[in-house]
Order: C-alpha cells, then structure tokens, then sequence
C-alpha cells in the first residue's frame, strides 16, 4: 500500500481505491480482486456471492428506520482497461498501479488509471462499511469483464436480486444523470494469410503515433484520428510500390487507437521517405484541432523472408479502408451521436490478419444496417466476418422516480440544475432493464477524464462532492419514497 491517497477525504473512498490499483483487474482477468472483495466482505459479516463469471454480489441490510424502505442495488464493474505507453514499463498482470496526485486530480504514470470503473467499487465499499450512514436495503452488484463486451452482466442471474431501483456508478461527469445509452458489439474481420518472397530488398517499420485516442463511446464525437484507419489510408497510398508483412494496432476494441504499425519491404528508400514526410504534414493539417502531436515515423527493420502475397495484401488494405470508423450518424437537435464504429484492435500472425471493431448504436435498426455493411464487405473481400458480444440499449424512460429524486438531491446539496442526457457508450443498465421487469435505473460518477487512455485522470474534488450526493440520495429512498 503506497499511501499515495492518504489524507483524502472521504477517506474510506480514496482508500479502498487506493486498494484497488494494488490488484490486477484487466477485463477477462478478474479473479484476484472478486476473491479481494469476497473475503472483504466476510471479514464484516455481510452477505456475499460470487458466480461463475467472478460477479460479486454484496447485500447489507438497511440502517435502523429503513427498513420497509425498497431494495436498491448500486452497481459497477471490477475490470479496467489496461493501456500504457509505448515507453512504459509496466505488466499489468502483476504490476501495482503507480499513482500520483497534481493539484485537484488523481493520475497513473504511464497507464491506465481504473478509476473506470474502480472509483464505483470504492464507494460502494465505503458505504458497506460506513455503519453510520442511513440507507435502505443494499445489494451492491459488482460486474466482471464490462470494457470486454460485458460478459459478466450478462451471465448474472437476476434472481439473486430483489431490487427495483438500480444507481449504477460508471458514468464520468459530475451532475449529468444519464438516463438511457447505446447498444453494440464486436464485429471481427479475418483476413486469411498467404504469402510470397519479397521482390523489394529495403525493409522498413512504418509507425502511427501521438494521437489521444479515448473511450470509443464517450470521445468517439470528438473526432479524434484513429491510428488503424490512418493506417490503411498511408497503405493504400504506398500500396503499388511496397510489400506488406506485419500490421499491429490497438489494444482494445472499446479504445480509439493511439498507435498502429506496418512492416514493408519497398524498392527505394527515397522514396518511401518521400512519401512518409508528405503523410506526416498532411495528417498534422488535417488533425491540427484534434491531434496536433500525430505523427508518422519510419526506421529499418530486419529483413524477412516473406512477405504477403498480392492477394492478401490487396484484401487487408481494402479493408481498413472500406470499414466505417467514427460517428456515421448523429441526432442533430440534441447533439449526440446516434451509430458509430471503432475501428478498435488490429493483428497478423503467421495465419490471418484480423480487425476487430466496436460498433454502437441507440437505435437498433442502424447497428443490424452496419452488421449487414460488414457482413456484405466480408463477402466482397472473401473474407471472414463475425458478431460477438452483442448488449441491448437502455431506452429513456419518461417516468422515473429515481431520475426525480438524483435531481431533487443535487440541486438541494449544490444550488444548481442537474442535467438528463442520454449517451453513445454502452452501460450495463441495459442487461439490467432487459433481466429485471419495472427496474428503474439512473446512472451518474465523478468527472474523468481520457479514460481508456495513460492521460486518464480522476477529479478528487468531484469525488467528493459525488460521494456526499450518493450518500443523500440513499437516504432519501424511504418507505414513501
């Protein structure tokens, strides 16, 4: 325990998260910290199950006066994205997060903060173990493998849950109550390898990079570059003159790519330099408001054998140059994106190259439209295309009691409006609504900012201030609410 937090109020929060950024939790590789909340929460005699898929579910009863008030289940996600820096050393299998505080704010060197969604899971077991807060009923719903396609939500049996309220903790804003998100998936694009001896003798490792990258769901409206689909526009320029045998970038399909990379063999170095110089300046005046730090690097590289046959090479770079990528539709009058894709992870091996995105909508109709664009690209490219990992929507309701009292609440506390938006990421409230008839559910957090990227960073103060606010509106859920 570092103690870096130490001296934060609310202390249990700051704590607890503190805790957290101690234990491995990449998506899909949760198990250490569900057995840390486990025992956790048996060293206080609470209630607890552990499923299959490492979900958490803890319940407390509610204070002395409350107890004919509803059940409400508060409710996060153990996992975190887990991106770093090129330069950074650092294995998050094993590795502690190593955190640093500037001024108002709470940062990780070099990676991945967690505070998506590790602040949730603080303040849930802050109030758990806070005997003196009043507070109705609890069952506090802790999630596996959210930012991996929300698995564990998925496999979550709602019979273990007896509540109709859901405040659920994984949003990035303070004083927005979101109130309905967008549904998606994984769409996987294979593209079969076969190779050839190389013609061209000069090898060389073509880099995208500096670009900000963010949450696929959350910055895909900012309109930042996406270094795979730059990618396949440098490589549909140099594609008459260059050998492709090896392309990488991306690490997560829910993050906009801050780097990619492509090894080709050219016939004149010159050249190939040439062209990367006019690449480089033309990406700095296309993103100067966006992305001003991208930037487009060659250096040597080792020279191979082989080198992907003109086939395959022609598939590839059609490819990431016919897939849509950022916003393709948006609601105008209230200025939100409505469908969108990232063009998130791409790999090679010595068997396929293959592109992973992550495709979001609010409306049902125009993410089965983008799923039969890719599936139609498979079948011109003669390549493979598959979906995974679909989540429903979380409609608007026009009625919500809960929406009603987080507002009540926060303008009594801080003396000024809250605001109801409805977002373009996805949120578990949507498996929540689907599994559980008549639940009524709001989502708000603390201000974050650049999650999914190293530059993510969590407001201390507006912890804070999010943390009171969750404390009152519980108190505020009684018999007669």
């Amino acid at each position: 325990m570092s103690g870096v937090l130490e001296g934060l109020e609310p202390r249990k929060v700051f704590t607890y998260f503190e805790q957290l950024t101690q234990i491995p939790r990449c998506s899909s590789h949760e198990k250490q910290v569900s057995d840390y909340l486990v025992e956790w929460a048996r060293a206080r005699q609470l209630e607890v199950i552990q499923d299959q898929a490492l979900n958490v579910v803890i319940k407390k009863p509610a204070s002395p006066g409350y107890e004919t008030a509803p059940t409400v289940i508060l409710q996060g996600h153990l996992d975190m994205v887990c991106e770093k820096n090129a330069d950074t050393v650092h294995d998050f299998s094993k590795d502690p997060l190593k955190l640093r505080v500037e001024g108002d704010y709470i940062y990780a060197s070099g990676t991945t903060l967690g505070a998506d969604n590790g602040i949730a899971v603080a303040m849930a077991m802050a109030i758990l173990d806070s005997p003196e807060l009043a507070h109705p009923p609890l069952e506090v719903v802790l999630t596996a493998d959210e930012e991996a396609g929300m698995t564990g939500v998925q496999q979550l049996d709602p019979g273990l849950l007896k509540g109709r309220i859901l405040i659920n903790l994984d949003s990035e804003e303070e004083g927005v109550f979101t109130a309905g998100c967008a549904g998606g998936g994984r769409v996987e694009f294979t593209v079969p390898v076969r190779k050839t001896t190389p013609r061209y003798k000069h090898f060389y490792r073509l880099t995208v990079k500096g670009l900000k990258g963010g949450h696929s769901g959350a910055d895909i409206d900012k309109e930042r570059g996406n270094a795979i689909r730059i990618l396949g526009r440098i490589l549909n320029g140099l594609k008459e003159r260059c050998e492709l045998f090896q392309l990488s970038g991306g690490s997560k399909a829910n993050a906009i790519p801050r780097e990619s990379q492509a090894l080709l063999a050219v016939d004149d170095p010159v050249w190939l330099a040439e062209e990367v110089a006019r690449w480089d300046s033309t990406l700095k005046y296309e993103l100067a408001y966006t992305d001003p730090a991208v930037r487009i690097e060659i250096e040597p590289a080792d020279a191979v054998k082989a080198v992907y046959d003109q086939a395959t090479q022609s598939k590839v770079v059609h490819l990431l140059n016919l897939v849509p990528g950022g916003p393709f539709q948006r609601d105008l009058e209230h200025d939100v994106v409505v469908a969108s894709n990232n063009l998130g992870v791409l790999t090679s091996d010595d068997e396929a190259i293959t592109l992973t995105c992550a495709p979001r909508s609010s409306i049902r109709s125009l993410l089965d439209h983008f799923l039969e664009s890719a599936a139609a690209i498979g079948e011109i490219l003669h390549i493979q295309v598959s979906v995974s990992s679909l989540y429903p929507g979380w409609e608007y309701a026009t009625q919500s009691k809960i929406r009603d009292l987080c507002l009540k609440t926060y303008g009594d506390l801080y003396h000024k409006p809250g605001k109801v938006n409805v977002i373009h990421a996805g949120l578990e409230c949507g498996f929540f609504v689907e599994k559980i008839p008549g639940l009524d559910a709001i989502s708000f957090g603390p201000d974050m900012f650049d999650v999914h990227s190293p530059d993510e960073h969590l407001s201390i103060g507006s912890t804070q201030r999010t943390y009171i606010l969750l404390c009152e509106i519980l108190k505020g859920i009684t018999k007669d609410y």
